[in-house]
């Protein structure tokens, strides 16, 4: 299997499947010297572990996090970095029954198609587990930007039909919310939506806001490797994301040109913007404002609720889906979010290192006046 190595030079490659003996990342490219712990690392962990509200798989796992290799005294060596989370609470027996048809929403049919067979214990390397390894990954890249200045913070924006306001929100309400949601009004109001949904035995979707704040401008490159499509690629490749947008996204379609363009003004003598339509991105490289970004996560597609669905020889049938599965997965995601922007954003600052030669020539301490 391909596909499993994401960036260039902060690279991570993700390991395991839901149901086998654990599941990892290893980490290639981490500067030497970063202060690192499995304590920082098992901080974000604990943000996307199951079973912590009754809004998420009741499947226990502590999802404890070991360094195998690349820190020693507590900072990073610079040799690869391998992390492991052994599965503790695995029920293979509840998936059984998949093993001859298809779920309805899930990867069943496309893998079973493109490997010949398929890992039916939970989904295997499709399932939301595989998200650890980004997770753990991303938590070391997160500590490396905070170096930098720079900070990635994700939310839930929205539940099903019921969404933040803006003028409610706080940081500090972020951790307060069970859902992760800004606005503890709005909260509120999507717990009760999210109880009404699981009596139906049935699921709900969101959107997850990201912003990243401290970057520079001129990170991106400005053809293939835009900062913009890099996000992009990274938060797609998180198996329930089904949509992106940036700044002002889709609503941009409905606007004129006078109305989108942000004006650039003067900050104290520093080049600056009036708006920020374009969330922080100009031409794929970032032009120092907040990154502003979203994406929309499906409803979870394993639920009790009666499905039509066919099984191997293309026999019709109905389904319930049983086993321990979340009515809503936008709060575990919230940190997978997160994570995948720090990775990205990671690579690409170490990319910038070498766009201009005066940049290398400070780094190796040359005269830049020769």
């Amino acid at each position: 299997m391909s596909g499993s190595t994401f960036g260039t030079l902060f690279k991570i490659t993700t390991w395991g499947e839901s149901h086998g003996t654990g599941i990892g990342v290893v980490i290639d490219g981490c500067p030497a010297g970063l202060p690192l712990s499995e304590e920082k690392i098992q901080a974000y962990l604990n943000r996307r572990k199951p079973g912590q509200t009754r809004y998420s798989t009741p499947r226990k796992e502590d999802d404890l996090v070991t360094i195998q290799s690349g820190v020693f005294d507590g900072r990073t060596t610079g040799c690869p970095i391998s992390l492991a989370v052994m599965n503790t609470s695995q029920r293979s027996k509840d998936y059984s029954a998949i093993a001859q048809y298809y779920r309805p929403g899930h990867a069943d049919y496309t893998f079973t198609e493109k490997y010949g067979f398929r890992d039916y214990r939970g989904g295997g390397r499709s399932s939301g587990r595989e998200t650890i390894g980004r997770v753990a990954a991303g938590a070391i890249a997160a500590e490396f930007l905070k170096e930098l200045g720079v900070t990635v913070q994700a939310y839930t924006k929205s539940i099903g039909p019921i969404s933040i306001d803006y003028v409610a929100c706080s940081t500090e309400n972020i951790e307060k919310s069970s859902l992760y949601m800004p606005d503890l009004t709005a909260s509120e109001k999507a717990e009760a939506y999210l109880l009404e949904t699981m009596q139906k035995g049935d699921s709900a979707g969101g959107v997850i806001e990201c912003i990243v704040t401290g970057l520079p401008a001129g990170i991106g490159e400005p053809v293939f490797d835009k900062l913009d499509a890099c996000l992009a690629k990274a938060i797609m490749s998180i198996g329930a994301v089904k949509g992106f947008e940036v700044g002002s996204g889709f609503s941009c379609a409905s606007m004129t040109g006078s109305t989108h363009n942000d004006s650039f003004i003067s900050d104290h003598g520093k080049v600056s913007k009036a708006t920020n339509h374009a969330g922080g991105i100009l031409g794929g490289i970032s032009d120092g404002s907040e990154i502003i970004f979203r994406a929309a996560i499906k409803p979870t597609p394993s639920i009790s609720t009666t499905q039509q669905t066919v099984d191997a020889d293309g026999v019709p049938l109905t389904v319930n889906i049983t086993g321990r599965h979340d009515p809503v997965i936008v709060p575990r995601a919230v940190v997978v979010v997160e994570s995948m922007a720090a990775l990205t954003i990671a690579d690409l600052l170490l990319s910038h290192m070498t766009s201009q030669l005066s940049h290398i020539k400070q780094f190796f301490g040359v005269d830049t006046n020769l």
